[in-house]
């Protein structure tokens, strides 16, 4: 069985890739990944907020700066014991030199600015690509929202321009047009899309009357969504396809392969079952492969995405109608 598969122009042994989570903050953890047989790993984000500090930090001991970035500092706890920049660099090192899958390493921030410098950084430190994730909720109501999309094509190319590997785009759900973004990102150079971003939003707890940011696990549910608009623009831009959230078994993997994604990542499901469900999954999915006769990857990729001139509003219609008529005879009046 070949799974072999092409990601951001790298090639992968498998399709399945572990995304940023604590599985991949050690050594150990990734080693352990790698064992399970994953494609590439994604670590955790090294944050904008993070970098600015340092940089404050060296200033304050070089007796130069002035804490000109307060608020932004007060983000993150102290730096004791917290893998700032330079042990993050040293991570990625160690990984790449530990482990002989891609290491990808990933940038979190909100503005172009100098700390997407530390690209090249990471580019030097062995990283085989960088992943942006651009965890940015605009909360000024009246901000137009070409002006939020605005931003993600900013930091892309700003980070493109220093850096000779690829470059992917993690995104989120809520633009006003989310296949026009992927399109603008990927004439913009992005290599890959992750679709989609997860955004930790807060809840009320009506009981002890507090708002509460608890941290909530993905589920199978939850990837109707990226699966549908992967479906979509499979075909329609040339930048690879991630898939990411609401992986739990091979099935949700199989579905967002025949969806169209070049590869599927997963965290929440190696959270709860340990690293090990990594090659479970990728026995399962081999297993499903040779029940349905697939021999390869590129053979289930893509099998049931959106062909080419379906992808008007009709196409949709079609399926809502569907759905409603569905609806009705199951759930309507008896």
């Amino acid at each position: 069985m070949n799974l072999t598969t092409n990601y951001l122009g790298l090639t992968l042994n498998t399709p399945l890739v572990a995304s940023a989570g604590p599985l991949s903050r050690t050594i150990t953890g990734i080693q352990h990944l790698a064992d399970a047989g994953v494609g590439a790993i994604v670590l955790p984000s090294l944050f904008e907020e993070q970098v600015r500090r340092e940089a404050e930090l060296d200033a304050r001991l070089a007796e130069t700066g002035a804490e000109s970035f307060a608020e932004s500092l007060s983000y993150l706890p102290a730096t004791d014991g917290e893998a700032g920049p330079r042990r993050y660099l040293d991570l990625l090192s160690r990984a790449t030199a530990t482990v002989s899958v891609p290491i990808i390493a990933s940038l979190n921030g909100v503005t172009p600015g100098g700390w997407t410098d530390y690209a090249t950084a990471m580019q030097e430190a062995g990283a085989a690509a960088i992943e942006l994730n651009v965890y940015y909720l605009p909360a000024d109501p009246c901000m137009p929202g070409r002006d939020v999309e605005q931003r993600y094509v900013d930091i892309l190319t700003t980070v493109k321009a220093a850096v000779t590997i690829p470059v992917a785009v993690k995104l989120g759900p809520f633009f006003s047009s989310t296949g026009e973004v992927a399109v603008r990102l990927d004439r913009a150079g992005a290599n890959g899309l992750v679709l989609f971003n997860r955004f930790m939003q807060t809840d009320i707890d009506p009981e002890s009357l507090t708002v509460s940011t608890g941290l909530k696990l993905s589920d199978p549910a939850e990837a109707a969504l990226p699966r549908s608009w992967i479906a979509r623009l499979r075909g329609l831009v040339g930048a690879s396809l991630a898939a990411s959230t609401g992986v739990e078994t091979a099935a949700d993997v199989a579905a967002y392969l025949l969806a169209g994604a070049d590869v599927v990542m997963t965290t929440s499901s190696l959270l709860r079952h340990g690293p090990t469900h990594a090659a479970v999954l990728i026995d399962e999915l081999v297993e499903w492969m040779e029940r349905k006769g697939f021999s390869s990857v590129d053979e289930v990729r893509g099998l049931l995405a959106v062909q080419a001139g379906d992808h008007g509003s009709a196409f949709d219609r079609a399926g809502y109608l569907t759905a409603i008529e569905e609806a009705t005879r199951t759930y309507g009046p008896r």
